[in-house]
């Protein structure tokens, strides 16, 4: 069976006639085959504009801070800067400042490329498994990374063995499954909701190219939102979790 791939856009040309052929000898160097024309992916392109778009309006915002006459994007930035605030304050309590800068990166990152997807012909890139895979693991590693940081490696390990010594043995198992768990669930719940609200999109303007479809985007763009919006919280509940002395 042939598999249709779909067709690159023009940021994914241009990236490969750039770099495509020193990433395709580091490639091969590694001992894995790859073709400068295609090495780097939609996907891949995609995120990357994300990216340095992120970059880019965090540095605008940076070098042009104002107390008299803040300019729209510093106050975006600073409404963005509250909302989350408010709630890593609400769920991880003291401390929460040093944690805000990633729990804002990983919000915004989601979001906008959770958004990419209304882009008529665009597949949004948390539609594809590995790019949620891939915040959620960073995730993992940062929150328990933290953990470790704040509680000590005894400590921290003592998260995993309940309240009762006698039951160890049946709960730290169970509690390791369920830490490891979390990395699918943040996976699965991210990709579902975005490779679902893509495809249903792409179906309806296919059969109906005007009226309905604006209702389907309407959908996306909330389910965009909403998923953003909850992987971002449960970021702060692990963090809130793995930092907490009192459990």
């Amino acid at each position: 069976m042939q598999v249709l791939m779909a067709a690159p856009y023009a940021i994914t040309v241009l990236l490969n006639e750039t770099f495509g052929g020193a990433v395709a000898s580091v490639m091969h160097a590694m001992g894995l085959k790859a073709d400068p024309a295609t090495v780097i992916g939609n996907t891949f392109a995609v995120e990357l504009v994300v990216v340095l778009g992120l970059i880019a309006y965090f540095a605008i915002v940076r070098f042009t801070l104002s107390v008299e006459k803040p300019n729209p994007a510093q106050q975006i930035a600073e409404m963005i800067d509250g909302f989350v605030g408010g709630q890593a304050e609400s769920i991880i309590g003291h401390g929460y400042e040093r944690f805000q800068s990633f729990i804002t990166c990983v919000g915004l990152f989601v979001l906008i490329n959770n958004l990419v997807g209304l882009i008529p012909g665009v597949e949004a890139p948390t539609s594809v498994p590995v790019v949620p895979l891939g915040i959620a693991t960073l995730t993992f590693i940062y929150y328990n990374f933290h953990g470790v940081r704040e509680q000590g490696v005894v400590g921290y390990v003592k998260h995993f063995a309940g309240p009762v010594w006698w039951l160890i043995p049946l709960i730290f198992p169970i509690e390791i499954v369920s830490h490891l768990a979390r990395i699918m669930s943040l996976t699965i719940r991210l990709y579902a909701n975005m490779f679902a609200g893509d495809k249903v999109t792409l179906v309806f303007f296919s059969l109906f190219p005007a009226g309905l479809p604006a209702v389907f985007l309407g959908m996306h763009f909330f389910v965009s939102i909403i998923q953003a919006f909850v992987f971002m919280l449960l970021t702060m509940i692990y963090l809130s979790l793995a930092v907490a002395h009192d459990h």
